[in-house]
C-alpha cells in the first residue's frame, strides 16, 4: 500500500482514541491524493482525556458527528469542550424491526454484509450523516461510532468513493480498524471480537475484507444519492469535500450473540 497512500501514518494521535485517522492522503484515480484535515474518523469520543480534547483542538477539528443510538450516548460520562460542536445522527435506525430482524441477533450488524442492504432499506439514515458531516461548521469533522468499525466505516466509504479514492487505498482503510483490533479491545477492557467476526463472515462464505470489498464495488454511489434525496449543497459539499477538492460527479444512470456494542 505504500505507492497507494501520501503519508501511511494518517493517526490521529490523541490521548484516549486508539482508532483515530484523518481520510486525508489515500491515492485518488486522478493522482491526486484525499485533502487532509477534513474528515477524520474514530471510536467512541467519551473516551477522549482533557489532554485528549487539546490535541483534537490542535489537530484542527471543531465538529463531532456521533451515529451512535441514543441509548449508547446515554451512557457518556465526561464533559466536552466548549469550542466543541457536537451533531447526532443515528445511523442504525432501529425502529426499522423488519430491516434489523435480519441483522441484529444473528451478529451481521458486526460486520459489512449489511453494509448494502441498509443503504438500501434506509438511504435516508446515511444521506442524515452525510449532510450533517459535509455541512458542518468550519473546521474538520470527525465521525464516530462506538469501536469506530462498521458505522463509521460505513461513512468513510461513501465518503472516499464519492472524490474517486483508489478502491484499494478505501479497503485498507476498513481495515485498518480491524488490524487495531486487540488495541481496540484493550482499550475498552473487552475480548477482541475481530475472530468471531471473522469466522462469522466465513459461515456466509466470505471474510471480513471479501465482505466490505463487495460492498464497496457493489455500492451504486448515485442510486443511494437518488434515494437519499440530498440537496444541491449537500452534493456540492460532498463531491469537493467541502471545497477542499474538485470532483466531477459520476452522470446519472439510464437505469436505474450480538458483537458488543463498542465493537462497531
Amino acid at each position: 500500500m505504500g505507492d497507494l497512500i501520501e503519508n501511511k501514518d494518517r493517526t490521529l494521535r490523541v490521548d484516549g482514541l486508539v482508532n483515530g485517522r484523518d481520510l486525508g492522503g489515500l491515492r485518488r484515480a486522478d493522482g491526486t491524493v484525499t485533502p487532509r484535515g477534513v474528515f477524520f474518523r474514530s471510536e467512541n469520543v467519551d473516551w477522549i482525556t482533557g489532554n485528549g480534547w487539546q490535541q483534537i483542538y490542535d489537530a484542527g477539528i471543531r465538529t463531532v458527528i456521533d451515529l451512535r443510538q441514543q441509548r449508547e450516548r446515554d451512557m457518556d460520562t465526561k464533559e466536552r469542550p466548549s469550542w466543541l460542536t457536537t451533531i447526532h445522527v443515528d445511523l442504525d435506525g432501529l425502529e426499522n424491526k423488519e430491516f434489523w430482524a435480519d441483522y441484529w441477533d444473528n451478529g451481521l450488524v458486526g460486520t459489512a454484509l449489511y453494509f448494502l442492504p441498509h443503504l438500501a432499506a434506509m438511504p435516508e439514515r446515511a444521506g442524515a450523516a452525510i449532510s450533517a458531516v459535509v455541512n458542518a461548521p468550519t473546521g474538520g469533522v470527525l465521525f464516530h461510532c462506538m469501536g469506530g468499525r462498521d458505522r463509521t466505516g460505513l461513512l468513510a466509504m461513501a465518503l472516499l468513493h464519492a472524490i474517486g479514492t483508489d478502491p484499494e487505498c478505501i479497503v485498507d482503510d476498513y481495515l485498518e480498524t480491524v488490524r487495531l483490533g486487540d488495541m481496540r479491545a484493550a482499550s475498552g477492557n473487552r475480548n477482541n471480537v475481530e475472530p468471531r467476526l471473522e469466522e462469522l463472515c466465513r459461515q456466509h462464505g466470505t471474510t471480513t475484507e471479501g465482505a466490505f470489498r463487495d460492498a464497496l464495488e457493489k455500492f451504486d454511489l448515485q442510486a443511494f444519492l437518488d434515494a437519499a434525496e440530498l440537496t444541491d449543497k449537500d452534493l456540492k459539499g460532498l463531491f469537493t469535500w467541502r471545497g477542499a477538492t474538485v470532483t466531477t460527479p459520476a452522470p446519472k444512470p439510464t437505469t436505474p450473540q450480538l458483537p458488543e456494542s463498542a465493537s462497531r
